[in-house]
């Protein structure tokens, strides 16, 4: 309650009410019990499809037959914390901040954690199968927030990296319960009852019902995709048949639960020595080793979308500025290019990453950097091709620099990013057929002023 209250005289019936309330709240809380808390009604949201190459609105319509939707490109961000600090009631501000500042820079599109597994106080899953309501809670107060401020998730369903539990923390409660694996992580994508955990997770997911607004997962539209696995690495190569066989299974998983969202895999984009002839692209040799493998594994029937990260800093870190902006643009050309031609899906770079490092010729690094791949995107979208949107890694508020990394920043603290941000958001939406020119704006619109083009 708030400090202010404790120095008024309040009715006895109030603070009865308040005290009753308190209670309440916090004894169901504290045994775990769910009921739907219908907050206030939510936002009005159409879900997204695919057509072809290009990301479709379907508001009223069939998602299976998705041809007359408006077309939808994308620029937005990631924030993998938001679950996290959404726990406990004292930080969803926070949460909420995110989701408001990112719609005031016209973004429509925010990826983020739907996994946490381990023994942490903050752990979704505690065991195969075994959740924490109270983070649960948060999960759910994640997706509220974002249809009020109508922004889509990208959820993502499990890490590669062992940050948040990851593969290693599957491979530990199997070895726990006798499991005979090797001892090699990439058992992870062909031990079949590692395979069941997972998929046992994923159903709790996608049935999860909302206890802020009573809609299940697999119904919500504020969901813009599933996520299966957060950059897919095999320890070797010789694993790269079981990494695709998993993706097959799991994409087919995912879509016999819920045939409303879009599901893609979280690849980093890395050609295999066998991929095409865009396999030069890759920023090393390196790369073709880890057994993925954009073609293949984006070619699946039930990915519905391709999914590319980018880090120059991270992955050719000894190359001056030039050399990177080279191959970044060899880099976004190669898949934009492979998607429209090959795959005949629609392309995300759902993580771009690139230091703030120093000022060169009036702009910031990132901004170059950041500046090129937006411009790229926006070229394709012009073109109706495959290009269809950038997501930054990764942006955060006041408060939460705990969760940051040497790509992470607070937008509104560098007003050339920001801006940069904004006006791509702007002029993405200016090339849809509701343009600014074709419809009503109003004062709170961000791209009311913006000048496009």
């Amino acid at each position: 309650m708030d400090s202010n209250w404790r120095d008024k005289k309040l009715y006895p019936a109030l603070g009865i009410f308040a005290l009753v309330s308190f209670t309440y709240l916090n004894f169901f809380d504290h045994i775990n019990l769910s009921f739907p808390i219908i907050l206030r009604n939510p936002s009005k949201m159409g879900f997204v499809g695919v057509n072809g190459t290009r990301f479709v609105l379907v508001e009223n319509g069939s998602l299976e037959s998705p041809a007359t939707g408006r077309e939808v490109y994308v620029n937005g961000w990631n924030s993998y914390w938001l679950m996290e600090e959404s726990v406990w009631g004292p930080s969803r501000y926070r949460v909420s901040g995110m989701l408001k500042r990112g719609a005031e820079m016209g973004m429509t599109v925010c990826r983020t954690w739907a996994f946490s597994d381990g023994a942490r106080p903050n752990d979704l899953q505690t065991q195969p199968g075994v959740f924490n309501e109270k983070v649960f809670k948060g999960l759910d107060y994640v997706v509220y927030e974002a249809r009020k401020h109508r922004i889509r998730l990208i959820l993502s369903l499990v890490n590669n990296l062992n940050a948040f539990g990851g593969k290693a923390q599957y491979l530990r409660w199997a070895e726990e319960a006798g499991v005979n694996i090797t001892s090699s992580p990439d058992s992870f994508f062909s031990n079949p009852i590692i395979k069941e955990y997972y998929k046992s997770y994923v159903k709790a997911i996608l049935t999860r019902k909302n206890s802020f607004t009573g809609v299940e997962y697999s119904e919500e539209p504020a969901i813009f995709a599933w996520e299966l696995i957060n950059e897919p690495r095999c320890k070797s190569s010789s694993s790269a048949p079981a990494l695709q066989a998993w993706i097959t299974e799991m994409a087919t998983f995912v879509k016999s639960l819920d045939r409303k969202h879009l599901v893609t895999v979280g690849l980093e984009g890395f050609y295999s020595l066998n991929s095409t002839e865009n396999y030069g692209a890759n920023p090393g040799e390196w790369a073709a080793s880890l057994g993925s493998d954009f073609i293949k594994n984006s070619a699946i029937v039930n990915i519905d979308f391709a999914s590319v990260h980018a880090y120059p800093h991270s992955w050719i870190p000894n190359a001056d500025l030039e050399a990177k902006v080279k191959y970044l643009s060899k880099w976004v050309d190669a898949h934009i290019n492979d998607s429209e031609n090959v795959l005949k899906k629609p392309v995300l770079f759902t993580e771009v990453g690139a230091l703030l490092t120093t000022k060169t010729g009036g702009s910031y690094d990132r901004d170059v950097l950041l500046r090129m791949v937006y411009n790229k995107i926006y070229e394709s979208a012009k073109k109706r091709e495959a290009g269809a949107g950038v997501l930054i890694w990764q942006l955060l508020v006041e408060g939460v620099e705990e969760y940051g990394d040497k790509f992470s920043f607070v937008p509104w603290k560098y007003p050339s990013t920001y801006k940069l941000i904004l006006e791509q958001s702007c002029r993405l939406r200016n090339t849809t057929s509701q343009s600014l020119k074709n419809r009503k704006v109003h004062h709170k619109d961000p791209c009311f002023s913006q000048k496009t083009g």
